[in-house]
């Protein structure tokens, strides 16, 4: 079995000067840098006081959810002889939050890709690709919530 590492650096950059001294008292701003990358400037949802022209952890996950199963369907469609043109994808999740009993978590999600292959790509073969590319998704096999995929793909005009 292979093993791969992966290190970022996530610095809080919400100090106001008083710290945690309250709930309002510090801005939930913070950075994801990683060697060699560019800035992520991150934040909570503003839904926990967060701002909402800053990436948050949610919409973080749900973008790792879409780009891996991306990466997977598109190397099936390369060994299988579709040819993939264009990718586009509009996912949503829905997250719930919780109570004393139960913690809040993500209770599910749906991609939703756009994609046109070639007039020459089997549609059918490009439509069943993206189960077997769900079932290799290292990310949707490292979740705890169901996941589906309505793509719509179209031959090239």
């Amino acid at each position: 079995m292979k093993e791969h590492a992966y290190a970022v650096t996530v610095n809080w950059t919400g100090n106001t000067g008083e710290g945690t001294s309250s709930y309002t008292s510090y801005q939930r701003d913070f950075t994801v840098e990683g060697l060699g990358k560019p800035q992520i400037l991150g934040c909570a949802d503003p839904a926990f006081r967060g701002n909402s022209n800053r990436w948050n952890p949610e919409d973080m996950l749900l973008a790792s959810i879409s780009a891996c199963h991306k990466l997977w369907y598109l190397h099936l469609c390369a060994v299988n002889n579709v040819n993939v043109l264009e990718y586009v994808d509009y996912p949503v999740a829905r997250m719930v939050e919780g109570d004393a009993q139960q913690k809040g978590r993500f209770k599910d999600a749906e991609l939703r890709p756009q994609i046109v292959i070639s007039s020459q790509s089997d549609i059918d073969l490009a439509m069943r690709l993206h189960d077997d590319a769900h079932h290799e998704c290292f990310i949707a096999n490292s979740v705890n919530f169901p996941i589906k995929c309505r793509a719509v793909i179209h031959h090239q005009r």
